[in-house]
């Protein structure tokens, strides 16, 4: 164990139970009510099956990963930012921690935009999540969210075990609900999607980025590893909690397909699943999906809080990150100035999406585009270990580690390519000017800023950061 994982009292330890629905709670958020409308503007049902199996081989292939590390290397907390830094050196851990941050607080706008929309529905002033009014509303949210964060993690902790099982609920019952109210008619014409959407490869790629953005949270129990009673709980909570997550989802998926014609699917105000169940059942469909869309998204808010700050914090004491977010509050275990920074950056993106012209598919976007670059790293550290036998002092599971971690880095690789270069840019716009914390911790340290081999990331960072500047200030690309 770590100096920070032992500086947590054993009564405050998180069990495999309480971990695992940390993994469920922060996977299950915004993404699984946008799903059919998401899924309806890219894709039939026969590309959405393809997209699934490929999304969920590929990310069962990282849980995996997460798992092997958890066992393999059991003094690297905070899991995917020490990943990346293990395996790659200290500026490429940094870009993982300062990214896997940045894609969660983006993620969290995503939810109060989702419930503004929701709302918006009975209050028109509300839009769809992007007027000023929303805009101020929730930042009343971040910030009641901020101040009961900082009465203690495992407060905090706690509360999101019992709201993850009270969220699923309401999910589980739209699938049920969508089965004895699907036409099978209306199923199979919709099998092959239109023709606007292009060929099945073109159909399967234009859903990576949603599925990508609802398996956030996958890596949730290694970023709050510190905190695990039992070090192997962290690989089984993540494995178990991905399998009924990706259940859940794919069955809201699909089942959709069977309650409206996919053109009228796909243009389905957001929250989709609300409008579904509406379609199908009449108001009361929507209420209830709304009243549960509140539920599981305030859950998630909460699991993604904790971890935004737990990854600055603990780069912070690993010295990857400047003195100032060390801060912590023993009693509470809390790390304020970590939480207090994060909350910040929501504040900020709350106003940026308001210019954009779909706020919810804007954020939801640019978080997985964020969060790409940490998963490729830590997809590759795992590959990499097994490649030179790091921890490995037989073959035991060798070959099986390596295998898993060559599909990792496989897929986490086409994510990119699926990305696409706008969100690449927009990405490497947030990316870039974060290397001022870098620097400000190299000066704390009185060390040489960069190395010969960091001097060329930075060159490629801020290029790639100067072109989406201009293509933004252009038009070439817009948020």
């Amino acid at each position: 164990m770590t100096k920070a994982a032992e500086s947590v009292p054993t009564a405050q330890k998180l069990t495999f139970a309480t971990m695992t629905t940390m993994v469920v709670g922060s996977m299950v958020g915004a993404g699984v009510f946008s799903l059919p409308a998401r899924f309806a503007q890219q894709t039939g049902v026969a590309g959405a099956l393809i997209a699934w199996t490929i999304a969920g081989v590929g990310m069962l292939m990282l849980a995996f990963v997460f798992q092997t590390l958890a066992v393999r290397k059991p003094d690297l907390d905070a899991g995917v930012y020490a990943y990346a830094k293990a395996g790659f050196g200290e500026y490429p851990g940094f870009f993982s921690a300062f990214g896997y941050w940045a894609s969660a607080c983006v993620g969290t706008v995503t939810y109060w935009v989702l419930i503004m929309s929701t709302a918006g529905a009975v209050i028109p002033a509300l839009g769809d999540g992007d007027t000023w009014l929303s805009a101020g509303l929730s930042t009343i949210g971040t910030w009641v969210f901020y101040f009961f964060v900082r009465k203690g993690v495992r407060e905090a902790a706690v509360i999101n075990r019992i709201v993850t099982i009270a969220k699923v609920i309401p999910i589980l019952v739209f699938v049920v609900l969508c089965l004895f109210a699907l036409h099978p008619r209306v199923f199979v014409d919709n099998w092959s999607g239109g023709s606007d959407v292009g060929g099945l490869f073109t159909q399967v790629r234009g859903t990576m980025l949603v599925t990508v953005f609802v398996f956030l949270g996958v890596e949730g129990a290694s970023v709050y590893s510190r905190h695990a009673k039992r070090r192997e709980d962290v690989g089984r909570a993540t494995v178990l909690g991905f399998l009924c997550v990706f259940a859940v989802f794919a069955s809201v998926t699909i089942v959709s397909y069977g309650i409206m014609p996919y053109s009228e699917l796909g243009d389905l105000r957001q929250p989709s699943m609300a409008a579904v169940l509406e379609h199908a059942y009449g108001q009361w469909g929507q209420v209830f999906v709304s009243l549960g869309l509140i539920i599981s998204v305030l859950g998630a808010y909460l699991a993604w809080t904790l971890m935004a700050a737990e990854v600055l914090f603990v780069a912070a004491k690993d010295n990857d990150m400047p003195r100032f977010l060390k801060s912590h509050n023993p009693e509470t275990d809390v790390p304020g100035a970590a939480l207090l920074m994060s909350t910040l950056l929501v504040q900020v993106m709350l106003i940026v999406v308001l210019f954009s012209e779909d706020a919810f598919g804007f954020a939801l976007d640019l978080t997985s585009a964020l969060t790409l670059i940490p998963f490729l790293l830590a997809a590759g550290y795992g590959l990499k270990i097994a490649l030179l036998r790091d921890g490995y002092e037989e073959d035991t599971g060798r070959t099986r580690d390596l295998v898993i971690g060559l599909l990792a880095t496989i897929y986490t690789a086409f994510l990119l390519v699926a990305a696409g270069i706008r969100f690449i840019l927009l990405a490497l716009v947030i990316y870039a000017p974060a290397t001022v914390l870098f620097v400000m911790t190299r000066r704390e340290q009185g060390r040489r800023l960069f190395s010969p081999v960091e001097l060329v990331i930075l060159a490629v960072s801020v290029a790639g950061a100067v072109v989406g500047i201009v293509a933004l200030a252009v038009g070439w690309i817009a948020i």
